[in-house]
């Protein structure tokens, strides 16, 4: 049996991660998709909680003959032992799956194989433009899973991010900390 781990942010779940996700199925038994950043919410950058992504990926994976666990791993900032903290956070795992420079870096230096794959239509399927459309009041639906998009319907998550990315009077916008105001 091989297990993979698939580290991403996933703010939110979009078509390419799936399509990644689709092909990492057939080489492994089992996957455990690492949330990264899974402090961080409610900002331009990182909108949705852990929670909100688990529920994301959760839901769209079902239809893989698959099992899968998410794990939440929250930011480090030491980059020397972060890959330990993932093992720590996670199940054992075969294989890791990233094509993030520095991850495949600190997985190699861990002495773990990492597997790099194309990316699926990057300049279509980022978070960023599923962001972006979101507080555009654009067509962000087709960028990501219908899951996914349901689970975005459920919790108000494109309301949450038309008011993050608002500017007041003052000109500040909610990038930052609520103390800041």
């Amino acid at each position: 049996m091989t297990r993979g781990f698939y580290i991403g942010r996933f703010q939110p779940f979009h078509e390419g991660h799936h399509a990644m996700v689709e092909r990492i199925s057939e080489e492994v038994d089992e996957l455990v998709v690492g949330i990264g950043s899974a402090d961080q919410s409610h900002t331009v950058r990182n909108p949705f909680t852990a929670g909100e992504r688990i529920m994301m990926i959760t839901k769209t994976l079902v239809e893989f003959d698959l099992v899968t666990y998410a794990v939440p791993i929250e930011d480090l900032n030491r980059n020397s032992v972060w890959v330990s903290h993932v093992q720590s956070m996670s199940p054992q795992f075969d294989v890791a799956y990233s094509n993030n420079p520095l991850v495949v870096r600190l997985f190699e230096e861990a002495g773990i194989e990492v597997r790099q794959s194309p990316m699926y239509q990057r300049e279509e399927f980022e978070g960023t433009e599923v962001r972006e459309r979101m507080a555009r009041h654009g067509d962000w639906e087709t960028l990501v899973p219908d899951a996914v998009a349901e689970v975005i319907d459920e919790i108000d998550g494109a309301d949450r991010i038309q008011q993050i990315t608002a500017t007041d009077a003052n000109g500040a916008n909610g990038n930052g900390d609520p103390a800041d105001e």
